[in-house]
């Protein structure tokens, strides 16, 4: 694996452990693309570094359960802002 790819998945992944964001917010945080942010926490950073991996893991674990909660909170808000320029 190339040493910028490297460099780029630990980059993403510190941040991710840092904040907790999403796959998402990494990547427009970082100018890349949801699939390549996923692509490196999960499958490239387990051979550059296990254990920031697993703690990666655990955060896109949690994000991925909560998915559900935060797409209904934004449709709510989206249908309320309409409602006010009524």
């Amino acid at each position: 694996m190339k040493t910028y790819i490297q460099t780029r998945a630990r980059t993403l992944a510190e941040h991710i452990a840092a904040t907790g964001d999403t796959v998402r917010g990494a990547g427009e945080k970082f100018g890349v693309s949801k699939s390549t942010v996923h692509k490196d926490v999960t499958e490239r950073l387990r051979d550059v570094d296990a254990q920031l991996y697993e703690r990666v893991k655990e955060i896109l674990d949690k994000n991925l359960s909560e998915r559900h909660l935060r797409g209904g909170n934004a449709t709510k808000e989206k249908y309320a802002h309409s409602r006010e320029k009524k």
